[in-house]
């Protein structure tokens, strides 16, 4: 190549280093591939703790970004052309420089579909008739990951049920989480996140559909699980993720914490996870509460009270103070507040999502409704003691 166009090389290659540096935790590859007629010299570089480490003629280096463009750029003397294609998680960059020209152009990296996702051994089952968020063929490796897809590429019998779950998880999301800001790394903390699924697949939407930057957390006590998604982590080459075993308690961020989560926590540990969110004024909380025990023993209502005779009944109510009540806290805290169901209560009756978004200051009359509540019920809910006394 002539000087003039590997200098014009050079600035896409500079903007690229840009590129690199901001989005480290999502790098996969660059491939640079040099030709001289008909012969082709391809080198490979991939992420090695903060580098790069790029094969070229049998020869392997660890490069920093400005290193490995001072060679390519170097390389490019010797050669008629050259093709860089530099990879990111569900997206590229595609630089071509030759003696007549350099040009750079954005690519899409999918995955090739060799099976219809409606395959033979599911159409007995409930696949639906939707255009999945989560596809098969693109998401392949995610899927193949957290269990529900064989590694013929081919949806579970068993695990149906399970893909659309997930599938309209990220559906009740999308329009909350499209609000977030754009020019900023979203930090999403999930708090008792257990083995991540549901993690890894809002991870893998975020990332590599809708193109946002963004970071994970996930908080779990149970060691086993924090190394189950650590590994998780690394067979993905998810890099935008980390994970602690620690109590919800004891966790400071130090970062700004733009989305909290909680999943089927149990019992109070939901309540610990809404106070962290509204503690660390996070932009948006989302909960799927389990099972709810707390207010079961200690709640009464006199004009109930032959109603609440009946177990069951007693019992429902229960869930439905709970969840009505950490909704109202939410609300006094400055959050705009929906609550839907998650999935069928032919699933499970525990099939609630709170989705919470903070939209102004503190609501004093939602407090003073919530505290009402409190005298009324004879309750002293667990949100209510970890926002005072935490």
């Amino acid at each position: 190549m002539n000087k003039q166009n590997i200098m014009k090389l050079n600035l896409f290659l500079i903007g690229l280093q840009s590129r690199f540096t901001g989005n480290k935790d999502i790098f996969t590859e660059i491939i640079v591939t040099y030709t001289t007629g008909l012969k082709s010299f391809k080198g490979i570089g991939d992420f090695n703790n903060g580098n790069i480490s790029f094969n070229f003629n049998g020869i392997t280096k660890k490069l920093s970004i400005e290193d490995l463009i001072t060679l390519i750029c170097k390389e490019a003397e010797n050669y008629d052309s050259v093709e860089i294609f530099y990879k990111e998680r569900g997206t590229g960059i595609l630089i071509e420089g030759s003696n007549k020209k350099v040009n750079m152009k954005n690519i899409d990296i999918k995955e090739d579909v060799t099976e219809d996702p409606v395959h033979t051994s599911a159409k007995t089952s409930t696949l639906l008739n939707r255009d999945y968020y989560i596809k098969v063929g693109k998401a392949d490796a995610l899927l193949k990951e957290i269990g529900i897809m064989t590694k013929e590429g081919k949806i579970k019998n068993d695990k149906i049920r399970k893909y659309n779950q997930i599938d309209h998880y990220v559906e009740l999301l999308e329009g909350i989480l499209d609000k977030l800001p754009n020019n900023e790394t979203i930090n999403i903390l999930d708090c008792g996140c257990g083995k991540s699924y549901l993690t890894f697949v809002l991870n893998y939407y975020l990332t590599e559909i809708k193109k946002k930057k963004c970071h994970f957390i996930g908080l779990d006590i149970s060691e086993g699980v924090i190394e189950a998604s650590k590994k998780m982590a690394e067979d993905l080459n998810y890099r935008n993720m980390e994970f602690k075993a620690i109590d919800i308690k004891n966790y400071l961020p130090n970062q700004k914490i733009h989305v909290v989560i909680s999943l089927h926590a149990c019992d109070t540990a939901t309540d610990m996870a809404l106070a962290l969110g509204i503690r660390l004024n996070s932009d948006v909380i989302i909960a799927v509460p389990c099972c709810h025990r707390e207010l079961l023993n200690q709640y009464s209502y006199e004009p109930f009270k032959s109603i609440l005779n009946h177990g069951v009944f007693k019992t429902r109510m229960a869930d439905i103070l709970t969840d009505g009540m950490r909704s109202l806290m939410l609300e006094s805290k400055g959050y705009d507040v929906s609550v839907v169901e998650y999935i069928s209560p032919l699933e499970t009756p525990k099939n609630l999502m709170i989705r919470a978004v903070k939209t102004k200051e503190e609501n004093t009359q939602a407090m003073d409704e919530y505290m009402n509540l409190m005298a009324k019920l004879n309750v002293y809910p667990a949100l209510y003691n970890f926002l005072n006394n935490w």
